[in-house]
């Protein structure tokens, strides 16, 4: 009799299961969506909040470190960590802010309690970010007994009059020193950020940067144009017309020259603004673009989960009260499938991989030729993406003119 009953809802189940699949079929695919509903994602970044200079171009939620509850913020972030019951993770990524304003101690604490409840022989990249300038022998020698396995260095410049104009406090002596000190404790996943397209900037000094950056023997960089954000001292001083930024022209040419000598040193540009050697891409960073989802802890922090993009309190104390609260969240925002489909246009198109079609089909349940088959030959014919039967892929115009391209794939 139990077996029958349980034949009878068996088949009962089926049935609505079918019913469903048919019924959701124009919206994705039903079984596209109950894959996606159970799987806790293997990603997680942390936000660290302080830092001992604030850089005049940052708008990142960051406060300056000096009279800050710094043992309290990280007490309620482990809370917030815990709370989610994350225990595995394939990569881990720890920014701001600056994680290394922190004091060693202060560190330890922070990578003690957040990998303590993890499973590491799942974790692939444990990724911390750092300024030369906080980066002393004692913080090192914390990460060097710690999971940590990839550092990211905020250089931006290695020019000394630059690096002051830009609000940043260290100096090119101490890119060295540090790179020196992490490569003696073991590490050989570094990577460095560079920006270029700075106030006054020449095309010679980002030639300078660029061999610079090469003698360092390193894997991995990531390069980016200057972006004015709202509430930064250099959109002040825009708005003011007292911000001398290199004409459009020679931005161009400041990045074409880039990709040219990255590529020739032997590295690998795997995304817009990124350049590995083989096998040290940012594996945290491919996440993003292949628009997987991410558990956003910390203040200011954003994540992704269940299909919900959400935004932590940013304010120190508004963070601590939420937490205490029990959800650090401020905005939650849940994604339409047209939003689903343009996020992993826009974010995919950045990797020169490029979006594969038959994974869009299979992860949304549409005809690619369908949504974007016009698009594609528009843009194909203007010579800004590569012809491909399978992938879609920008070619070295397209990467020039990205956002131009990425607005075709708007769903009307």
């Amino acid at each position: 009799m139990i077996s029958l009953i349980l034949f009878l809802l068996f088949l009962l189940v089926k049935e609505i299961l079918a019913f469903s699949s048919l019924f959701f079929s124009d919206l994705g695919g039903f079984y596209g969506i109950i894959k996606g509903m159970h799987t806790k994602p293997t990603s997680a970044y942390v936000h660290i909040p302080f830092c001992t200079q604030i850089c005049f171009y940052c708008d990142f939620s960051k406060v300056f470190i000096k009279n800050q509850p710094v043992d309290a913020y990280l007490d309620h972030l482990i809370q917030e960590f815990r709370r989610e019951e994350i225990t595995n993770l394939r990569t881990l990524y720890i920014g701001g802010g600056t994680p290394t304003a922190l004091s060693a101690d202060q560190l330890a604490y922070l990578l003690k309690e957040l990998t303590k409840s993890l499973d590491l022989s799942q974790m692939e990249e444990l990724t911390i970010e750092a300024n030369p300038g906080d980066l002393d022998p004692d913080k090192i020698a914390v990460l060097k007994d710690s999971p940590v396995n990839r550092v990211s260095l905020g250089v931006q410049t290695f020019d000394n009059r630059l690096l002051k104009k830009i609000g940043r406090s260290h100096q090119e002596q101490d890119i060295y020193d540090n790179i020196e000190r992490l490569k003696l404790a073991g590490f050989d996943n570094i990577s460095i950020d560079l920006i270029y397209a700075l106030p006054t900037q020449t095309m010679e000094q980002v030639q300078e940067n660029v061999a610079k950056a090469l003698a360092l023997d390193i894997p991995h960089m990531s390069l980016y144009s200057l972006i004015l954000e709202n509430h930064t001292v250099f959109m002040n001083r825009m708005r003011r017309g007292k911000l001398p930024l290199p004409k459009e022209e020679l931005e161009a040419e400041m990045f074409e020259y880039i990709i040219q000598e990255l590529e020739r040193a032997g590295f690998e540009h795997y995304e817009i603004s990124n350049f590995s050697k083989a096998g040290f891409e940012s594996r945290h960073n491919l996440m993003y673009w292949d628009n997987a989802e991410y558990y956003g802890l910390g203040a200011g922090a954003s994540g992704y989960v269940n299909g919900v993009r959400y935004k932590n309190h940013g304010p120190i104390r508004h963070y601590l009260q939420a937490v205490e609260a029990g959800n650090a969240r401020v905005q939650e925002e849940v994604l339409t499938l047209k939003e689903k489909i343009e996020e992993e246009m826009f974010l995919g198109l950045r990797k020169k991989s490029g979006v594969s079609k038959k994974r869009f089909e299979e992860k949304f349940g549409l005809s690619f030729e369908d949504q974007y088959g016009a698009v594609v030959s528009e843009l194909t014919e203007q010579g800004l993406l590569v012809p491909d039967r399978d992938i879609v892929r920008m070619t070295k115009q397209g990467l020039f003119l990205g956002d131009t391209v990425a607005e075709k794939f708007i769903l009307e």
